[in-house]
């Protein structure tokens, strides 16, 4: 399964994000899963790619070529994936994603998993139950799920685009959200068989 993480460039402050990043990129090498990122060496984005490519994992990095030109993509990723600008990164990103993650990040995972989230909302990520799911280390989100809820009393957006955004705080979480869809997923073709 592909699975596309967005992250922050930077560490952040507090240790147990990075520990985090590290647990899910080992948790996918050792789960077969290929990463599907922004390409960077540094911060969340490089503790998530380091543990994938130390145990063995395949990670797929997609990188604006001015980022290419700034030394700020990794070396050493199975393939990289040259874009445009920023729009035709995220469009790749999306396009190829089985599953979407935000771990802690700044304005750039804002934006690129909000986008994601609209397209769920808008039916745009295809035929398939793909998973949105933002990882909430340490509560990092609570804020962001705070502000759901504030849109949803003021009727800016659905109960089901709150449901569409899977909080998890652990790899069991990401496991069982994963599961959830493969079922919704197997359920809906032998429907149709």
């Amino acid at each position: 399964m592909n699975i596309t993480v967005y992250c922050g460039a930077a560490e952040g402050r507090d240790p147990e994000f990075i520990t985090s990043a590290r647990e899910l990129g080992a948790w996918m090498a050792k789960n077969g899963h290929r990463l599907i990122y922004g390409a960077g060496n540094s911060g969340m984005m490089g503790a998530v790619s380091d543990a994938l490519i130390e145990g063995g994992g395949e990670a797929i990095g997609v990188t604006p070529q001015f980022f290419v030109l700034a030394e700020e993509t990794r070396d050493d990723l199975s393939e990289v994936v040259i874009a445009d600008d920023m729009s035709d990164r995220r469009n790749w990103m999306i396009d190829h994603g089985d599953a979407f993650i935000a771990l802690p990040g700044g304005m750039g995972t804002l934006d690129e998993i909000t986008e994601v989230m609209t397209y769920k909302r808008l039916g745009l990520l295809g035929e398939y139950n793909k998973p949105v799911m933002v990882y909430n280390v340490n509560g990092y989100y609570d804020k962001f799920f705070e502000f759901l809820r504030y849109m949803r009393e003021h009727d800016f957006c659905r109960q089901l685009d709150l449901d569409n955004v899977i909080e998890v705080t652990c790899i069991e979480d990401i496991e069982s959200a994963l599961q959830k869809a493969r079922e919704i997923d197997h359920s809906r073709t032998t429907k149709y068989d």
